[in-house]
């Protein structure tokens, strides 16, 4: 399994999944990168290593692809990891992505024709890759998953659980990692949030956004 680090990704994106796929039996999960070596997240003051150049491994099993904040537009826009992404996705069994990841697989031609999810402030992004947004929390075409924002991930993670390894582990490593989420606010998603709450949130990650 590959979980791709490029400049700019978002932290629990990439790690989130990795908590739940390390556990699922007989698998080994690889973060990747351009080159071997340290990737920064996009607040910058994270960094996490790349084991593996994209070059030396170009047909994983299972394809994660992060999101993030003005790092994965410029990813997206990126023929290097774009065209990775498109050879890895022709002999895996599962091509992934969370958050604004989903970028990167339309960039790819991977969503063309299908209903896929992104962070809510990414959703319109997806029809210039010929895709419709919907704002669920997953969705799962033939072998590609797209989950939205950022904790959705975990979400991803255990569903490919599920695929690989049956329920019955997919819900003792729920269990492992004690994932059950009880927000103290019903602000999670644009259903619920009020107006004031949205505008604040796209002030934050303006603020957050990277030069």
């Amino acid at each position: 399994m590959a979980i791709l680090l490029y400049p700019g990704f978002t932290a629990l994106d990439a790690v989130g999944p990795y908590e739940v796929l390390a556990r699922v039996p007989d698998t080994r999960v690889v973060f990747v990168g351009r080159q071997v070596g340290a990737v920064v997240a996009d607040t910058g003051a994270l960094t996490m290593l790349a084991e593996q150049a994209i070059d030396e491994l170009r047909e994983p099993d299972v394809l994660v692809i992060p999101g993030g904040l003005q790092g994965s537009f410029t990813a997206a826009a990126d023929a290097g990891y774009v065209d990775w992404v498109r050879t890895a996705h022709v002999t895996s069994t599962w091509t992934t992505s969370v958050c604004t990841g989903a970028l990167m697989l339309g960039a790819a031609g991977i969503l063309r024709g299908q209903t896929a999810t992104t962070h809510w402030a990414a959703k319109d992004y997806l029809a210039r890759y010929g895709a419709t947004y919907v704002p669920e929390r997953l969705v799962e075409h033939d072998r590609v998953i797209t989950a939205a924002g950022v904790s959705a991930g975990i979400d991803m993670g255990l569903r490919l659980a599920t695929h690989l390894a049956g329920p019955a582990v997919a819900e003792a490593i729920q269990l492992a990692i004690e994932y059950d989420p009880q927000p103290p606010y019903a602000a999670g998603s644009l259903r619920t949030a009020s107006t004031e709450t949205v505008q604040l949130a796209v002030d934050l990650m303006r603020a957050e956004t990277l030069p």
